[in-house]
């Protein structure tokens, strides 16, 4: 058993060294992508001196001297960079809340859309849409609303006799349901020229008009989830195993599954406000960190927040590169999910390495 361990740990090391370097080149290749073209090397003396700018090394040492053009640090500071971040936060925050969603209700199945986040979410967007609020109104009652979904599944499931973790399930299902009809109702009662296109292209999901306060404001919720998920990831193996075992090991599981549900809503319901409903990242990419980094979830959930976000920002460059008019990430991640977990099925998932 000592050297199975030994053996795993420099090779857990290695993939996610990999995956590391995945990450630095997928960040590195989107400010290249683009309309406007930005040599790589200026893009990097532009990223050092507001690195330095950020942390106030300028007045210790002299920055850098401008060799560009204020067009060009206009591209890479004030639409690259806040979209190539929002695309990692938002990746990271699904993944990890679908890798925490599906052991703590020890279900494969399972993305952060089952207790009604995005359903939530979609709704109050289509909400303040149709009555005619600005981009901040629509990102805050959509960030309202899918926390209020959750709250409800959570309060609905507290009061049935039956097993928690199916009550949960259940209760996500009706809330979520509930919720799509309510979005179907605005959708029919809206403004077909201007308020309908508007809806459903918000409903596609899009980073396409992600500013910096965008990312400023998504960043504050997605991060202190995923902190808390990080700090929780060994707890969140007690989940997968069931009450009665949960008990005799001392685990107050309830108190343990709502940290859990907290911090996954706090972070899905971020991201949908800012980027829409984005489907199939909190869905497949813990299958592939479990293909590669097992099921022990010190490891999985880093791996998960690392992939999901390399995974979104590389669909993000696609939808950029692809047309002239960005097509929508809601049907790339469809486009790419379905066939990749139709070969996960095909092959056994991840429990060809259990």
């Amino acid at each position: 058993m000592e050297k199975t361990v030994e053996q795993s740990t420099p090779r857990y090391g290695r993939r996610f060294a990999l995956l590391g370097l995945l990450f630095a080149a997928a960040f590195l290749l989107s400010f290249a992508l683009g309309r406007y073209s930005v040599p790589p090397g200026t893009t990097l003396r532009i990223l050092w001196m507001k690195a330095l700018e950020g942390l106030h090394f300028g007045a210790f040492q002299p920055l850098p001297r401008q060799t560009w053009t204020d067009t060009e640090a206009a591209v890479v500071l004030n639409i690259r960079l806040p979209r190539i971040l929002c695309a990692i936060l938002v990746g990271a925050a699904l993944s990890a809340a679908g890798a925490s969603y599906q052991g703590m209700f020890r279900n494969p199945m399972v993305s952060p859309d089952l207790m009604g986040a995005s359903t939530g979410a979609g709704f109050g967007a289509a909400l303040a849409i149709l009555l005619g609020a600005g981009y901040w109104g629509i990102t805050l009652t959509a960030f309202c609303f899918g926390l209020a979904a959750v709250a409800l599944a959570y309060l609905v499931s507290r009061f049935s006799r039956l097993n928690a973790t199916l009550a949960l399930v259940l209760a996500g299902v009706m809330i979520s349901s509930l919720f799509s009809a309510c979005t179907s109702f605005v959708k029919l009662v809206a403004d077909t020229q201007d308020q309908l296109p508007a809806i459903t292209y918000w409903l596609m999901g899009s980073l396409s008009s992600v500013k910096a306060e965008d990312m400023a404001f998504a960043a504050i919720p997605i991060l202190l989830g995923l902190t808390t998920l990080v700090l929780l990831r060994w707890r969140v193996n007690l989940l997968t195993v069931s009450e009665a075992e949960a008990r005799s090991l001392g685990l107050r599981s309830g108190r343990l599954r709502l940290a859990v549900i907290l911090a996954a809503t706090l972070v899905t319901s971020a991201s949908v406000s800012v980027s829409g409903m984005i489907g199939w990242v909190g869905l497949v990419i813990p299958h592939f960190c479990r293909m590669l980094f097992g099921y022990d979830y010190r490891r999985l959930i880093p791996a998960s927040i690392l992939m999901g976000g390399t995974f979104l920002l590389l669909v993000d460059d696609l939808a950029r590169v692809v047309t002239s008019s960005e097509i929508p990430l809601g049907i790339l991640t469809s486009f790419v999910g379905a066939p990749v977990f139709l070969w996960l099925i095909l092959q056994g998932g991840a429990d060809r390495e259990r």
